[in-house]
């Protein structure tokens, strides 16, 4: 390669780059330390990552993964699509228990039976820390699902109740949300929405879930097992068991 390619300004560098494809790059970034520097780049990645699964970004085109290198994710999914993968046991139960698990930063946050446990995972990449550094209490039957913000887990269990766990203290509030099983909650901007076995969703204010006052109550028909709010608050969506004639996936309006 001539030392007058190397001489190009860096966005018209930069833009031949973004015309490779992901084996030529790496080949490319071994030639020398600045080639290196540019075939790193988030930007000459991007046209590749569209094009792989699972790799941060979304139909529209937005980057919802913008802490972890484009690079790193194009490998990952490559990785995965052509099953070069390690399988580890990270950690193991005496109990038969399908856990949620979320990884938030660097911690594991995972369910067993009634609890929520929290892992840190290892600086090196070797795993995680099988001992948890918090557990968080507050069903009396097994945790269905959580979801973590900025400074909470809200989880739903199967004794019908949601709780609310603060990330920072051991303090948590529990109050009685459905008859039946909570199978699904979500939160955004300060609303939750949950779903139950009992054919309802309901709708709560984060700020005012202390008394177990819910804001509204949907009959969705059909057992609810999955929710997801619009992250415009919206609107949220119900997914539900199909087992009668209503659609499994409907909108509903979080404005009225």
């Amino acid at each position: 390669m001539g030392p007058h390619f190397l001489q190009l300004p860096e966005e018209i560098l930069l833009l031949v780059l973004s015309y490779l494809d992901g084996r030529s790059l790496a080949r490319l970034g071994q030639v020398c330390r600045r080639l290196c520097h540019f075939t790193c780049r988030d930007a000459v990645w991007r046209r590749i990552a569209r094009r792989c699964l699972n790799s941060g970004f979304v139909r529209q085109g937005a980057d919802v993964a913008s802490g972890i290198p484009v690079k790193e994710r194009v490998r990952v999914s490559q990785n995965w699509k052509n099953g070069r993968c390690r399988r580890d046991i990270l950690l193991k139960w005496k109990r038969n228990l399908m856990p949620w698990l979320q990884v938030d930063g660097d911690v594991l946050y995972c369910t067993q039976a009634e609890e929520i446990r929290a892992h840190q995972l290892r600086a090196d990449g070797g795993g995680l820390h099988k001992r948890p550094f918090a557990v968080f209490l507050g069903h009396q039957e097994d945790v269905c699902r959580f979801v973590i913000t900025d400074s909470h887990i809200i989880s739903g269990g199967g004794d019908g109740k949601i709780a609310l766990h603060n990330l920072h203290s051991t303090a948590s509030i529990q109050f009685t949300a459905h008859e039946q099983d909570v199978n699904c909650v979500d939160c955004h901007g300060g609303i939750i929405v949950s779903g139950s076995r009992d054919r309802t969703a309901r709708v709560w204010s984060l700020s005012s879930t202390t008394d177990g006052r819910w804001l509204h109550t949907i009959q969705a028909e059909d057992r609810v097992w999955s929710v997801a709010i619009n992250p415009l608050l919206s609107s949220f969506v119900t997914g539900t068991a199909c087992c009668h004639h209503t659609s499994p996936l409907r909108i509903w309006d979080l404005q009225r």
